[in-house]
C-alpha cells in the first residue's frame, strides 16, 4: 500500500480502490481507519477510490505529538496528500465526522476541490452538533423492531450522560440491523484511535464564523446526503449544512442510517456518481 509523508514527519498510508478518476475519500469516527468504509456499496466500480487512513488510525503511523489529532491539523495532511498524487485538484468524498475535516479542507483550499460529496456528516464544523433531542427522534422512528424495547432505554441513558456506550444500541445508526451490519459493527473497536478521537475536536479545533464565511465562498458544487433513519445527522441538520453552501444538492436516502452504502448501496452508488458526473440528481 502508498504511503506519504506528512509535513511533521508522520507517515502516512492511502489505500487504491479500483481504476479512473480519483476520489479521495475522508473517514469518520472520528479518527477511525478508512477499512470500514469497504467499496462504498460498488463506488470502486466507478471512480478509484483513495481511501485515506488519517494519522494514528490504519496502516497509519502515530505522530510524535498527539495534539496533531486536531481536526484543523490533520487538514495539512489532506493538503500533503493531494501534491503527493499530483492533483491540482480532486472530488472528496467525507464520511460522517470526516466532513468536518472536509469542510475545513474546502474552507482553507477551495481552489483544489472540485466536487465534495458529505456523506451523513457530523457539522461540528460550523457549531451544530447532533443534539440528544435529534438522535432520539431519529431511534423513535424504529419503535417497531425486535430489539427496540432493550435497546432504547439504554440509548437514552447515554445521552443523558447517565450510561455508557453500549453495543445494545448500535443497531439506530443503521438502517437494517442485518448479518452485514452486525459484521461491520463488531469491525468499529478495533479500527478506532480512542485516544486520537477525543482530540479530534478538542478545543481549537473549530473556528464557525470563519469555517461559515469562506464555505459561502466556495463556488465547487457541493452533495449533502443524509440518510432518512439517521440521528446524526438528522435529515434536517444535514439540509442547514447544505444551506452554507452556494452550489450545493441535498438528498434523503429512504431507510438508510448512518452508513448508507450498506443500507442501500445501488441507491448510494447512483446518487453519488450521478452528482460526480455532473449528470443531474439520479434517484431521489
Amino acid at each position: 500500500m502508498p504511503f506519504f509523508t506528512a509535513s511533521d514527519g508522520t507517515e502516512i498510508a492511502y489505500h487504491l480502490q479500483g481504476e479512473g478518476e480519483p476520489l479521495v475519500v475522508l473517514p469518520g469516527g472520528p479518527m477511525r481507519a478508512s477499512a470500514y468504509l469497504g467499496d462504498l456499496g460498488g463506488l470502486v466500480t466507478h471512480r478509484q477510490l483513495v481511501l485515506l487512513d488519517l494519522r494514528g488510525t490504519g496502516h497509519s503511523a502515530v505522530p510524535t505529538d498527539p495534539a496533531t489529532y486536531r481536526c484543523d491539523h490533520l487538514v495539512d495532511d489532506v493538503e500533503v496528500l493531494r501534491a503527493h498524487m499530483g492533483l491540482a485538484h480532486m472530488d472528496v468524498l467525507a464520511h460522517s465526522a470526516g466532513g468536518s475535516l472536509a469542510m475545513l479542507y474546502a474552507a482553507r483550499h477551495p481552489q483544489r476541490v472540485s466536487r465534495l460529496a458529505l456523506v451523513t456528516a457530523t457539522p461540528w464544523a460550523l457549531g451544530m452538533p447532533a443534539t440528544a433531542e435529534d438522535r432520539l427522534a431519529a431511534a423513535r422512528l424504529r419503535e417497531g423492531e425486535p430489539w427496540f424495547a432493550e435497546a432504547f432505554p439504554a440509548f437514552e441513558a447515554w445521552l443523558a450522560g447517565s450510561g455508557d456506550f453500549d453495543p445494545l444500541f448500535a443497531p439506530f445508526f443503521y438502517g437494517r440491523w442485518d448479518d452485514a451490519a452486525q459484521q461491520h459493527d463488531m469491525r468499529a473497536d478495533d479500527e478506532s484511535n480512542d485516544e486520537a478521537a477525543d482530540i479530534y475536536g478538542s478545543d481549537g479545533a473549530y473556528d464557525p464564523p470563519a469555517t461559515r464565511l469562506a464555505l459561502s465562498r466556495l463556488s465547487a458544487p457541493v452533495l449533502v446526503l443524509a440518510g432518512g433513519l439517521d440521528g446524526g445527522p438528522r435529515p434536517e441538520l444535514a439540509r442547514r449544512t447544505a444551506d452554507v453552501f452556494p452550489n450545493a444538492e441535498f438528498a434523503v436516502q429512504p431507510g438508510a442510517g448512518h452508513y448508507p452504502w450498506l443500507d442501500d448501496g445501488e441507491w448510494f452508488v447512483q446518487r453519488v456518481v450521478a452528482f460526480l458526473d455532473g449528470s443531474g440528481q439520479g434517484a431521489g
